[in-house]
């Protein structure tokens, strides 16, 4: 496997088995790159490529891409957008499943993956604040203004791109993230609360004592269900954490609707919450076929969002289940 830096360490990383765990458009693989279309753009031409192997092995560069800030750059920023994730926790999943610690010139041993206790992280409201500006990329995807103030979105004019307040269950700004008005890039604020310890909406759940709610993957699918007066929460991703669990278990919710994306990533995550909810009334929603996501839903079908979803039945765990 090639040599990878990582927070200034050499890790010794399978770039390419990394890349294979995510759906590409139109990928090709060869030995020592991986040529596809844009992850970071709607893309249907191989205009972008990672090298796998190499000097340069996890190094990408995007031909067709919209500003610099994503025409190159690392695998752990090409990482941190796949997993939908902050830079840190990319940094730490490469340590913790790569780390390599030197006792002499050619001989490495695994170092121990030590799971680090963090101190949850709060921002200041000032970071949002700074943000003075709207846009309009929110309300051409369907979301009702009053949903857009309820959630405090906001517009950074520099960056170009739409800014989303996660918090922490009691309402504390925890993290923040940027989503670009053109193409898919997004990223987080660096050194801000990791998204996978937090559920964004959570706290409105537990403010409002909401008892009936649908989970979703992104943000922007549950701000559709909230346009449409259903209260939904998002998981950020197609996973869910233990930390992500806990915190839904000590909300009020009773009923919760899985309205995770209509793939496999999407049906993966659906399994592990109905899982982890074996106490909890579970539904799935079912989308019209050929629609990807909720969001999708509002913008071409809305009426099928009073439909109702469909029960499952309770999850009989054994033992740790999948956790």
């Amino acid at each position: 496997m090639p040599y990878v830096k990582v927070a200034g360490i050499e890790l010794d990383v399978n770039v390419a088995e990394e890349l294979s765990e995510f759906e590409w458009i139109r990928p090709r693989w060869t030995s020592d790159k991986l040529i596809a279309a844009s992850p970071f753009r709607y893309d249907n031409t191989p205009s972008f490529f990672v090298s796998l192997e190499g000097e340069y092995a996890g190094s990408w560069k995007d031909s067709g891409a919209y500003d610099a800030d994503y025409e190159s750059g690392n695998l752990v920023k090409l990482l941190s957008f796949l997993r939908s994730e902050t830079y840190e926790e990319t940094v730490d999943y490469l340590l913790g499943k790569y780390g390599l610690l030197d006792l002499a010139d050619h001989y490495r041993v695994p170092l121990p993956q030590l799971k680090r206790e963090r101190k949850r992280i709060v921002l200041p409201e000032e970071e949002l604040t700074q943000y003075k500006q709207r846009h309009t990329y929110l309300s051409s995807r369907g979301i009702d203004p009053k949903v857009e103030a309820f959630f405090n979105t906001r517009f950074a004019p520099t960056s170009q791109a739409v800014v989303i307040p996660w918090r922490h269950p009691n309402g504390q700004l925890a993290n923040i993230k940027f989503r670009k008005i053109r193409g898919k890039a997004f990223w987080y604020k660096r050194g801000a609360n990791p998204i996978r310890e937090l559920v964004f909406g959570l706290d409105k759940v537990i403010k409002h004592e909401l008892t009936d709610v649908e989970v979703c993957e992104a943000e922007i699918d549950a701000m559709s269900l909230w346009s449409v007066k259903k209260p939904a929460i998002a998981l950020g991703s197609a996973s869910i954490s233990r930390k992500q669990i806990d915190a839904i278990k000590r909300t009020p919710i009773e009923r919760l609707v899985i309205s995770t994306d209509a793939d496999k990533a999407g049906e993966k995550v659906a399994e592990q919450i109905h899982q982890a909810f074996p106490e909890l009334q579970i539904y799935r929603r079912v989308f019209p076929e050929g629609i990807k996501d909720v969001n999708e839903v509002l913008t071409t079908r809305p009426t099928c969002l009073e439909e109702e979803p469909r029960p499952l039945p309770r999850w009989e765990r054994l033992g740790n289940g999948i956790f």
